[in-house]
Order: structure tokens, then C-alpha cells, then sequence
């Protein structure tokens, strides 16, 4: 089969990712095979690339895989062959600890992670165990679906945990392919509660005044108003204190990010953080988390805006996500 692999990692600029043939794998007990159509592209395939996410050794990358279920392993049941499917970031989680028994399987220290740790969608086949594989409602094309199961279902937990109220203030920092999801679901939630967004694109800027933002600046820029809940999707440490400063006493900034590419300044603890100001991470999503989110992509509808490649194309989509070039969220077609 036709397969990106990432054999060592380096500057994209240097293009570590190359075009392979590989065996199509064998769908082992309860795992099934999986025909890819397409697979998105995002930040967090970049840090692998580039070495700032540590990786396994050849893999191939890609975590927001759409697909037609074309072989069942043994004792594989939950889908049936020609059924269209989608995988997120998590491949697996150890089921027994005590994270996994609460829910919380994101936290397992045995979660194995799509693209990372197990091969992922930029390949023509991959296989998975048949309980981390969704069903894609019919409302959606495969590519408009790619971004759903990634920026969207990180974007959702992001939402959940920013413990959005009726009335408040919202701040997102960052408005590509998970921000641009998120305030969908915020406007079709709390049609009434303004949204406030930080960019340093005028192409991301359009976009989220379409989307419903009630204003758009930079980060560093003082909205008219002090925001309740902020939610940061930059990989940029200095997007963290920007976000304190216009953040409302009482109020919480979640931050979706892997890691920060630059650190996050000294923050001053009485001008950041006092008067009960709240800070809390994002790390990776559930079942549950990509279950709840697409049935509700599809109630509202989500419609992603995304911009779709050949899977030969992969280091230079990757570079144009790196550069903030891409005007949304990147989809590689198998």
C-alpha cells in the first residue's frame, strides 16, 4: 500500500516525510482494517515531524482518519464491512486503571496515541481496535468529517472543561482549524454570549467575523471588555500571559496545547493570577469525548472549512501549517 512514513525528524522545510510502499496490515482480535479516503493534518503532526513530540520510529502519522471498514479480525463485531468509520488521536487505553475506570482515559500512562505510538491515516490502510473507531453521520463528506475528529473533538473538550455560562464573555486565542469549530458550538449554544478573538491573520480574521466573532484583534490587544472564559489553541507561551491580562476576576483559561514552541513569561502573581483566576490544560480526549461531539456536529450542523491536498503533499501541507499559511483546517486525500 501507498504510506507517508516519518523515518527521522527534522525542519519541514527539509521534508522528513516520505512517500512508501508498505505491507496493508493484518487486522489482529478484535481490530478492524480500515480503506482510508482521507485524513486531516494538524499542528500536532508537525511537532512529530519536527522532532518537539517524541515519536515511534518509522511511523506513519495522521490522526483524523476517515474510512471504510474493509476487513474484521477475529471477534470484531461493533461494525460491519463497508461501514464508514473515523479515529481520532487515541488508539488505545489500557481499560483497568483508575483513570480509565473514571472516564478519564485520556490520563491512562498506557493510552497509546494514532500516528504517534501505533500507525495512523496517511497510509491507504490502517488498522484499530473496532471500540476506537466512530461511526461518521451521513451529514458530512469524508473530508468536511477529517477535521470533526480531531480539532473538533479536542475543541469540544476544551469547551466542556472552559465551563461556558450564559452571558459571559468568550476569548479564543488562535482561530484555525479547532477555534473555528469551537465557536460554532458556542453560537449555536449561547447565541447571545459575545466572542472575542485573538489572530494574527486578516484570512483568519474574516473567518471568525462570519463565524459570529464580535471582535477580532491581536494577541496583546485589549478587548473593549474583560472576558470570562478564555480558551487558548496557540503554540505560542507569551498567548498564555496575553490571555491573564484581559482575563475577568473569577475567570478560567483553558489552554489546548500539546506543549508551548516558546515559554510561557514570568507571570507577575498579582497582575495574573490573583482574585481567583483560573488556569487548566487540555490533554488529548475520550471516547466519550469524539461519541458526544459528532452527534452534535450534526445536530447543529458543524461546517468545517477546509482545504484538501493529495497525500503526496504532505511536507508541504505541514509547512503551510507551520507558516499559519492554511485557511482552516488541511485534509490529505488518500
Amino acid at each position: 500500500m501507498k504510506a507517508i512514513v516519518l523515518t527521522k525528524t527534522g525542519p519541514i522545510e527539509s521534508k522528513p516525510l516520505s512517500l512508501t510502499e508498505l505491507p496493508i496490515p493484518e487486522p489482529k482480535e478484535n481490530e478492524i482494517l480500515i480503506k482510508v479516503s482521507v485524513c486531516g493534518a494538524c499542528h500536532t503532526d508537525l511537532d512529530e515531524a519536527e522532532g518537539r513530540l517524541p515519536t515511534k520510529l518509522p511511523v506513519v502519522p495522521g490522526h483524523q482518519v476517515v474510512g471504510i471498514v474493509s476487513q474484521l479480525g477475529r471477534g470484531a463485531t461493533k461494525h460491519k464491512i463497508g461501514d464508514r468509520v473515523g479515529v481520532t488521536w487515541l488508539y488505545s487505553s489500557c481499560g483497568q486503571c483508575d483513570f480509565c475506570k473514571k472516564g478519564e482515559e485520556n490520563l491512562c500512562l498506557e493510552a497509546k496515541w494514532t500516528g504517534k505510538d501505533a500507525n495512523g491515516g496517511y497510509a491507504e490502510y490502517m488498522v484499530i481496535n473496532e471500540n476506537y473507531a466512530y461511526p461518521i453521520p451521513n451529514r458530512f463528506t469524508d473530508s468536511q468529517a477529517a477535521p470533526l475528529l480531531c480539532a473538533g473533538v479536542i475543541g469540544y473538550r476544551t469547551l466542556r472543561l472552559a465551563q461556558i455560562q450564559k452571558g459571559e464573555n468568550i476569548g479564543l486565542y488562535g482561530f484555525g482549524a479547532s477555534a473555528h469549530i469551537v465557536i460554532q458550538i458556542i453560537k449555536h449554544k449561547f447565541p447571545d454570549n459575545q466572542v472575542f478573538v485573538f489572530t494574527k491573520t486578516g484570512g483568519h480574521a474574516e473567518l471568525a467575523k462570519s463565524l459570529g466573532a464580535t471582535w477580532t484583534g491581536l494577541s496583546g490587544e485589549t478587548p473593549p471588555v474583560k472576558l470570562d472564559k478564555i480558551m487558548d489553541f496557540t503554540p505560542a507561551g507569551e498567548c498564555v500571559r496575553d490571555a491573564l491580562k484581559v482575563l475577568n476576576r473569577g475567570g478560567r483559561l483553558v489552554i489546548n496545547a500539546i506543549r508551548k514552541e516558546t515559554p510561557i513569561p514570568a507571570l507577575d502573581y498579582a497582575e495574573y493570577l490573583w482574585l481567583e483566576r483560573e488556569i487548566k490544560s487540555v490533554a488529548n480526549v475520550t471516547r466519550k469525548d469524539a461519541e458526544e461531539f459528532l452527534s452534535l456536529a450534526a445536530q447543529i450542523p458543524i461546517v468545517p472549512t477546509i482545504e484538501e491536498f493529495p497525500l503526496e503533499e504532505a511536507n508541504e501541507v505541514l509547512l503551510q501549517i507551520k507558516q499559519s499559511k492554511l485557511k482552516a483546517a488541511g485534509v490529505l486525500r488518500v
